[in-house]
């Protein structure tokens, strides 16, 4: 039996009717609000698999016609392309039944570190920012700098955003890992290739029903601000720093004059990075109670090499190599790794889907 008319569909699509119905008698507040965002999340399932049904209706019709001499030749012919046609339908419908990562559409805080290799770490992860900022700027998304630590050259030792915008962490989230680059940095006079790296972390941005911090947790010192910023920044106790004390986690904030700015950018960046945790827990759960573990998602693993040289960048996670260094640091390219670490995970998860389905004894 097809997916198409599996129980499952028929909840999907009875649920979707009583939705459209409730809808239509006009709702208010926050009942209208719930309604929609329930319509909006069925439809797509809803219409794959209604033009599913209407496919699969279409091929029982015309294997009727097989029976017919005269309409034999027309109608094997239709049932080649309509078979195909019914492939790519069950495999997008099975795709969008997938379960969905609940932080997908939201915004996030972007953290990107200088790791090995002194100055030049330091310029590579300033490169990687940018890559950051034109790929959000050509999606229509916003990049807030919350805190910045410049290196001598002009890199960054440690750079951290939001970015805001739709569905943000769904395109960002397998950003997470350490980037290496290989290139011949300026100040190298034999022209020796050198190796260095950075850390990139992509946190969903927490809310704050989701993350909730007693202050009884909360170390908070405030203290002079160092570094550029103006004399009235190095003259008042303007610089904000929190630590968690359950968890040991430390954010420093000196980017603001204000006192309170620093410490809401703090406290902003510390819920972020306590939702991520959370989050990054249930999931090392669920994965030690299954078989199949997709990913580790452990950000000790170096993910891509960016190499100068060849002009290439390679996704070790799916052995994806393209000779477009230039287009991918100006966020033009980036999409296409981006769109194949996306397929990979679905497929992956897809398969994991149904080999539980077997083991389980479903259909």
């Amino acid at each position: 039996m097809s997916i198409a008319h599996s129980e499952k569909i028929d909840r999907i699509l009875a649920r979707f009717d009583a939705v459209e119905q409730a809808l239509a008698q006009g709702p208010t507040g926050e009942e209208y609000v719930r309604l929609s965002r329930e319509y909006a999340e069925l439809q797509p399932v809803v219409t794959i698999a209604r033009d599913l049904r209407a496919a699969l209706q279409e091929k029982a019709d015309l294997e009727e016609l097989l029976a017919d001499p005269e309409m034999a030749e027309m109608a094997r012919s239709e049932l080649a392309e309509v078979e195909r046609h019914i492939e790519t339908l069950e495999h997008r419908l099975k795709l969008e039944l997938l379960p969905r990562d609940k932080a997908d559409e939201r915004n996030v805080i972007l953290e990107v570190r200088a790791g090995t290799g002194g100055e030049e770490a330091a310029l590579f992860a300033a490169d990687l920012f940018r890559m950051y900022q034109r790929y959000a700027a050509a999606k229509g998304w916003t990049v807030d700098v919350l805190s910045a630590s410049e290196s001598d050259r002009g890199g960054y030792k440690e750079i951290i955003a939001a970015i805001k915008g739709p569905a943000v962490y769904s395109r960002l989230k397998f950003e997470s890992g350490v980037h290496r680059v290989q290139r011949v940095p300026e100040t190298e006079a034999g022209g020796r290739i050198h190796t260095s790296a950075a850390t990139v972390a992509v946190l969903p941005e927490a809310e704050d029903v989701d993350i909730r911090i007693d202050e009884k947790d909360l170390r908070i010192d405030v203290f002079r601000a160092s570094g550029a910023g103006g004399q009235h920044v190095n003259t008042t106790d303007s610089a904000v720093r929190i630590t968690h004390l359950p968890t040991g986690i430390v954010v420093t904030q000196q980017d603001e004059r204000s006192q309170h700015k620093n410490r809401a950018k703090a406290m902003q960046i510390l819920r972020a990075r306590l939702f991520e945790r959370e989050r990054r827990r249930q999931m090392e759960e669920r994965a030690a109670a299954r078989r199949g573990q997709i990913g580790s998602g452990d950000r000790s693993e170096r993910i891509r090499t960016y190499n100068f040289p060849q002009g290439r960048v390679t996704d070790h996670r799916i052995n994806l190599t393209l000779y477009k260094l230039d287009e991918v640091l100006a966020g033009e390219a980036l999409d296409e790794i981006i769109d194949a670490l996306i397929a990979e995970d679905q497929a992956a998860r897809l398969a994991a889907q149904e080999e539980g389905a077997k083991i389980s004894g479903e259909t």
